[in-house]
């Protein structure tokens, strides 16, 4: 059972020491204006990875003047695509960056924060219309937990939502910004592109999955960082006066993984987990793959 939660953590009356509003900011390349497919823009070794990582950090500098014009007072911004796309020199100077997590999940979040904030997000593995959608990589069919389908925005919402943290905003392709709206009611989110290919594509393995979901119309990188900035001033005010954006899963949990076939398992494969009480703890939890045929 997914529940909605108030408020809970956001202090009030901004200004006093004891006051401070500190936002979580996970980010992610595939979601951005103006990155066209992963083989040219997402790799290091891709000819574009430099403008991407650019266009990245220009949308992530977009969201904290947003974040900070309505009243938060830290921003810690953080790299979560794979090989790394923050490009610190850029980064605005007023945020500390973090890249590693060596507990896991919930990737150095805890309580101390008092809303979460996504940019860059792209949709969850098997959505439709979406743009580079993927779940942590190209090899997953689906991730569901408790029987919600959920991606890398559901994984990390629940992870706050279990520690009371509230989740405000999301920036990426419109796909994501569905997904996100549908799992958090009330979550402010803006969309920067959207994707043209119809169905789910659960019929390809992971290398033509790769490949599926790279026709879409981009906003200019400009209007993104215009609309990201509007939004994200946005969604602090309303979290500082309005109730929502907490999330969560009642236990125990279970994660249901299915793999499509790749180079080297040429069959489809599922994984199922348990945990009793903790869904940051079933994350954590390795797989197991075995042959569903």
């Amino acid at each position: 059972m997914v529940t909605e939660g108030g408020p809970c953590g956001l202090r009030r009356g901004l200004g006093r020491e004891e006051d401070k509003m500190r936002i979580y900011l996970m980010t992610d390349l595939e979601g951005v204006a103006g990155v066209i497919d992963f083989e040219n823009w997402c790799r290091p070794e891709s000819r574009y990875y430099e403008l991407a990582k650019e266009f990245l950090t220009e949308e992530v500098n977009a969201a904290v003047e947003g974040f900070f014009a309505g009243g938060a007072t830290h921003v810690t911004v953080v790299d979560g695509h794979g090989p790394g796309a923050i490009s610190p020199k850029l980064l605005d100077p007023r945020v500390e960056l973090l890249r590693g997590w060596p507990r896991g999940w919930p990737l150095e979040l805890d309580g101390s924060y008092d809303a979460v904030a996504w940019v860059g997000q792209h949709a969850k593995a098997g959505s439709e219309f979406a743009h580079l959608a993927h779940t942590q990589s190209f090899r997953y069919l689906d991730l569901s937990v408790n029987g919600v389908s959920i991606g890398e925005f559901g994984q990390l919402a629940f992870c706050a939502g279990e520690l009371g943290v509230r989740c405000i905003f999301g920036a990426g392709d419109e796909a994501f910004t569905k997904e996100a709206r549908e799992l958090v009611p009330g979550i402010e989110t803006v969309s920067v592109k959207r994707g043209l290919t119809p169905g789910r594509g659960d019929e390809c393995t992971a290398e033509e999955y790769m490949r599926r979901n790279y026709a879409a119309v981009h906003l200019s990188p400009k209007e993104a960082c215009r609309r990201i900035r509007e939004g994200a001033e946005r969604a602090v005010r309303r979290a500082i006066s309005e109730d929502f954006g907490l999330v969560r899963m009642d236990p125990p949990y279970e994660r249901v993984t299915k793999f499509r076939p790749y180079e080297g398992q040429p069959w489809p494969t599922l994984s199922v987990e348990s945990h009793p009480e903790s869904f940051a703890a079933l994350m954590n939890m390795p797989y197991d793959p075995k042959p569903t045929t």
